[in-house]
C-alpha cells in the first residue's frame, strides 16, 4: 500500500463517525456576541445553566463560541461560519448578532438575547408566534428609562443637572433619548447628552462631563456600555460622578446604581430555548420571553465613597444591596 493512500486510509477511520460505535455525536450550538471573551463569560455560563436544566450537561453538547472582541463588522463572518459548522442551533447575543444569524441561515435554528423590542428590529412578525427559525429573549428596557431617571433622583436630589452617556451606534438610541426627555419635562430637571463609540471617547467624554455642570449620570444601554463596565465604572468613581446603570452586573462590580432585568436570567432562559428546540420544538412556536421584573441594585460602599446617604424608603425597595 501506497504511504499516500495509507494516510488516506487513517484519516478515514480517525474521522469515522461516533454513532457507529454507540455514541451519538454531541449536539453543536454557536455563540455569536460581539464582545471579548473575558468581558461575558458569565452570559456563557447562563445559557450552560439553562441546558443543564433540560438535561444537557456541559459533556453532552459542545458550544462554538465566537467573539467580536469589540467589533460589530465582524458578526456578518462569524455567523457564517456558524452556518458552515452545520452547528444544531445559534444564540445570538446581541441585535447585530442575530440580525447577522437571520442573514446568514433561514434552516438553522436561532435563539437571540437582545435588549432591544425584537419587532421593531426587524426579526420577527410576532411576539407571541415568531415564526421561521427565530425566537429569544429580550431584556427590553426603553419603557423603563423614566423609572430609572426617577430613581437617579431619588438618590441624588440635589442633581439639577443629569448627563446622558449614549453609544451613538445603538439603535435604541432615538427611543432612549424620548423617553428620557419625556421623563426630564415632567421633573424639570435639565439633561446634557453625551456620546461616546470608542473606548478613547469614554475617556474623553468623562472629562467633558467633568467640566460640565452634571450632578450625576445616566448611562444608556447596549452591549458597548455593558461590555465595557469595568471602564466606566472606574471613570465615574474617577471623577467622583454618581452614576446609574441598566443590570446589576455593575453594581456587583463597583457601580452606585442600577435598574434593569437580570441580564444573566434571560441568558439562562435562552439556555432552556435551546434545550427544547434539541429535542424537538420549532423555534417559530416559542414566544419571545419578555421581562416579568425589574430589579434594583444599591452599592453602599460605593455611595459611601461618594459621600451619599442613601434614603431608606429606596433602600428599602432594592432587590440587592452590596454593603
Amino acid at each position: 500500500m501506497r504511504r499516500r493512500e495509507f494516510i488516506s486510509l487513517l484519516a478515514s477511520t480517525v474521522a469515522w463517525p461516533l454513532e457507529a460505535s454507540g455514541q451519538p455525536a454531541k449536539p453543536v450550538i454557536g455563540f455569536l456576541r460581539p464582545t471579548r471573551a473575558e468581558e461575558s463569560g458569565h452570559l456563557v455560563a447562563a445559557v450552560r445553566q439553562g441546558l443543564r436544566e433540560l438535561d444537557y450537561s456541559a459533556g453532552q453538547v459542545v458550544i462554538e463560541l465566537r467573539w467580536g472582541d469589540g467589533r460589530e463588522s465582524q458578526m456578518p463572518k462569524l455567523a457564517s461560519e456558524l452556518v458552515a459548522l452545520n452547528v444544531a442551533a445559534i444564540v445570538a447575543a446581541s441585535t447585530v448578532s442575530a440580525v447577522a444569524a437571520k442573514a446568514a441561515t433561514s434552516n438553522i435554528p436561532i435563539v437571540f438575547v437582545i435588549g432591544e423590542d425584537p419587532q421593531r428590529a426587524g426579526l420577527v412578525t410576532s411576539l407571541n408566534r415568531p415564526g421561521g427559525n427565530m425566537t429569544g429573549v429580550s431584556f427590553y428596557d426603553i419603557p423603563i428609562t423614566g423609572k430609572r431617571l426617577t430613581l437617579l433622583r431619588e438618590l441624588v436630589p440635589n442633581a439639577e443637572t443629569i448627563a446622558i452617556l449614549q453609544d451613538p451606534n445603538s439603535i435604541t438610541g432615538q427611543a432612549e433619548t424620548r423617553e428620557i426627555e419625556t421623563a426630564v419635562r415632567a421633573s424639570g430637571q435639565k439633561i446634557l447628552i453625551f456620546k461616546a463609540g470608542s473606548e478613547q471617547e469614554i475617556n474623553t467624554v468623562f472629562s467633558s462631563i467633568d467640566q460640565s455642570a452634571a450632578g450625576a449620570l445616566f448611562v444608556g444601554g447596549g452591549p458597548f456600555f455593558n461590555a465595557r463596565r469595568n471602564q466606566l465604572i472606574g471613570l465615574a468613581a474617577l471623577h467622583a460622578i454618581p452614576a446609574s446603570y441598566a443590570f446589576s452586573t455593575y453594581v456587583d462590580a463597583g457601580g452606585l446604581i442600577s435598574y434593569g432585568a437580570n441580564q444573566v436570567e434571560a441568558y439562562r432562559r435562552a439556555g432552556i430555548y435551546v434545550a427544547r428546540i434539541l429535542k424537538g420544538e420549532r423555534p417559530g412556536d416559542l414566544p419571545v420571553e419578555l421581562p416579568t421584573k425589574f430589579e434594583l441594585a444599591i452599592n453602599l460602599r460605593t455611595a459611601k465613597a461618594l459621600g451619599l446617604n442613601v434614603p431608606p424608603q429606596l433602600l428599602a425597595r432594592a432587590d440587592a444591596v452590596i454593603e
